[in-house]
């Protein structure tokens, strides 16, 4: 924990190192990575992040610090390299590493750091309430003479504040009385948070343009497969092979009756990349469809295709 006492002081921490702070790296090595972006704007990033949050029942962790601050470092790879610690935190946040020179920012939060210093942890509900305001002093170790976090609290303190779980077939079943409604159909897709290309479909249809063409006709729903209760029967309800991996996805009618499923002729396309899983992916969308015209399939399907690869020189 680096103390601060107003910006007179963070001014005066970046410019001198205390014997705390890591040593510069030796002539001819690469400089530490940043961990916290001074030219970011802050406020984007806590509501891009709080947006995924809800999107994904999770909550948002705010690291207020900065890179001049040791201590501030050393919790950033406590959470990155303690392997249940950097689960939890991939599964169950959405982290943002704030500078602490964010004042305005502090003061929405109700973040005060002239007694507890940094780093200090925010977490975030999903609609930008605080749920807690955490100084990092209580987790702090002195093993051997090295500065460090203690992995045991801080693993308590993130299960205590994550969201609680939501369980898979409310969650279908509000994504069918929302297309009932509306006179649309559901598109349902299954994934985890150690997926890629689960991660891949999910930034791809929460791109605000391809939202918006989607949402002509479907309603857009996942289910997390690690993290929603029953979401392992809801995927047997669909696809009792038990084969072909994740990202798999199937469009329902309102009854929650399967028209087309992401199985080609190829097996499951996944997330749709190649050629042939473009064109199958379209024949989904053609055969289920009510709404979007020729000219809008042909958008999202170019929005899949990969730009051609530079030729060799």
């Amino acid at each position: 924990m680096k103390p601060l006492f107003g910006l007179a002081l963070v001014i005066a921490a970046a410019l001198t190192c205390s014997a705390e702070d890591p040593p510069a790296p030796a002539k001819g090595t690469k400089a530490a990575v940043k961990v916290y972006d001074e030219k970011a704007d802050a406020k984007a990033l806590i509501e891009a992040a709080l947006v995924s949050a809800k999107r994904e029942n999770r909550r948002v962790l705010v690291q207020w610090g900065g890179n001049w601050c040791s201590w501030c470092l050393l919790l950033h790879n406590k959470f990155t390299t303690d392997r249940a610690l950097a689960k939890t935190l991939r599964y169950e946040y959405d982290v943002v590493h704030i500078d602490s020179k964010n004042t305005d920012l502090l003061k929405k939060y109700n973040v005060d750091l002239s007694n507890a210093g940094v780093p200090f942890l925010t977490v975030l509900n999903a609609d930008g309430t605080v749920l807690v305001n955490q100084p990092t002093e209580p987790f702090e170790t002195k093993e051997d003479g090295k500065n460090g976090h203690d992995a045991k609290k801080l693993q308590e303190f993130l299960d205590r504040y994550k969201a609680e779980p939501k369980k898979a077939a409310d969650v279908l079943a509000a994504a069918l009385a929302d297309a009932t409604k509306t006179d649309r159909k559901v598109i349902l897709h299954f994934g985890a948070p150690w997926c890629g290309w689960c991660l891949k479909l999910d930034a791809w249809l929460a791109r605000p343009d391809i939202a918006a063409l989607v949402g002509k006709d479907y309603v857009d729903v996942k289910i997390d497969q690690d993290r929603m209760i029953g979401a392992k029967e809801v995927f047997e309800k669909y696809h009792p092979e038990k084969s072909g991996g994740i990202p798999w996805f199937v469009v329902l009618d309102g009854a929650g009756k399967a028209l087309v499923t992401s199985d080609g002729p190829k097996g499951n396309i996944g997330f749709p990349a190649e050629p042939g899983e473009i064109e199958h992916f379209a024949k989904m969308i053609t055969a289920t469809r009510k709404r979007l015209t020729d000219q809008e399939l042909d958008t999202l399907k170019a929005a899949l295709t990969p730009p051609p690869k530079a030729p060799k020189k």
